[in-house]
């Protein structure tokens, strides 16, 4: 009777590739989402942060080139890791609520 419980409760091989495939995608989408949000960070950040380090004083003697490269990786990375998370998140959170394995097509 146990045997027969755990047998009917075992996933098929379809409904686990389904699921394989939908994680998948929605990995991709967040990659491809935290990869446009960190070229956008990226141009948002260097502009001013060369611009400071050409024209104030301050930012002159401070701001070497690789403390500039250092400032817009780390807005740059996080841009990225931020918004392929959220993207993730919320496309597997849109998905589990979906009554069928099928994913929404938006």
């Amino acid at each position: 009777m146990a045997r027969d419980l755990h047998l009917a409760n075992k996933p098929s091989l379809s409904s686990v590739d389904q699921k394989l495939a939908l994680a998948k995608r929605c990995s991709q989408e967040g990659a491809l989402a935290g990869a446009k949000a960190a070229v956008i960070a990226t141009i948002a950040t260097a502009i001013p942060t060369v611009a400071s380090a050409r024209m104030l004083p301050w930012g002159r003697a401070n701001l070497n080139p690789t403390a500039q490269a250092l400032i817009v990786s780390t807005v740059a990375g996080m841009a990225y890791f931020i918004v392929a998370d959220k993207t993730i998140l919320a496309t597997a959170r849109r998905n589990s609520f979906n009554g069928t394995d099928q994913p929404h097509n938006f």
